[in-house]
């Protein structure tokens, strides 16, 4: 049987090139709120997508009760869907969503989790080089990479491995960022590029793998020498 992954945010973005690229060998179930998932339903008929709007306390719970009464099992987490706040009227939703979230979903999900289960936080490089006008969203960044390390020394004695990865500056084909912006990030990269989401898929594979069997605790920052 194939292990199960649940991966929130899966309609675009990193989420979505995620989903695609576990979808290959798990079994494979994302959420969305406001993009259904389309495009990754078009290449990957067999993903199981479910609406949910993580800002409301109780969805994270259903949302788990879904998959496991529909698939028997939970084996990856991979916490993904993100919001942005861009002032305080929106502060609260951002860390509901970023942070409560996948706490929520973590707690919910633990009675299904066995040994050699992984669990992935999607941060951001901006945890540690905080964004201006995104200071809340830093801040929620920053508490992730915080709890993935405590859940991660809480968890350990249960064999269930708990990181997190920090993306720098990636670029989305749904939504493309201004020609001038992007050459301002790729001067900023030491490898002179921007990121793309498959860059970050492939170190989700990494982590929910059993090659990376011992590792925990730990953000790995995939970002191509973004300001270093």
């Amino acid at each position: 049987m194939k292990p199960v992954a649940l991966i929130t945010g899966g309609a675009r973005g990193i989420g979505r090139a995620i989903a695609a690229e576990l979808a290959a060998d798990h079994t494979v179930v994302v959420t969305y709120h406001s993009t259904p998932p389309d495009a990754l339903l078009g290449d990957c008929p067999d993903v199981l997508a479910l609406p949910a709007d993580l800002s409301q306390p109780d969805v994270a719970k259903d949302v788990v009760q879904q998959v496991v009464t529909r698939l028997g099992r939970l084996d990856v987490l991979i916490n993904n869907a993100g919001d942005i706040a861009m002032d305080d009227d929106d502060l609260m939703r951002t860390f509901a969503v970023n942070l409560t979230a996948p706490m929520k979903l973590l707690d919910a999900a633990l009675p299904h989790l066995h040994s050699g289960a992984s669990v992935i936080n999607i941060s951001s490089v901006n945890a540690e080089l905080p964004a201006m006008g995104a200071v809340g969203y830093s801040a929620s960044k920053a508490a992730v990479n915080t709890w993935t390390r405590g859940m991660a020394k809480t968890l350990g004695p249960k064999g269930i491995r708990v990181n997190a990865i920090a993306p720098g500056a990636i670029e989305r084909s749904e939504a493309p960022r201004p020609p001038e912006l992007v050459k301002a990030f790729v001067d900023m990269t030491a490898l002179g590029r921007s990121g793309v989401p498959q860059d970050i898929a492939n170190v989700a594979r990494f982590l929910a793998s059993d090659a990376a069997g011992f590792i925990t605790g730990e953000v790995i920052t995939v970002s191509g020498g973004y300001r270093l």
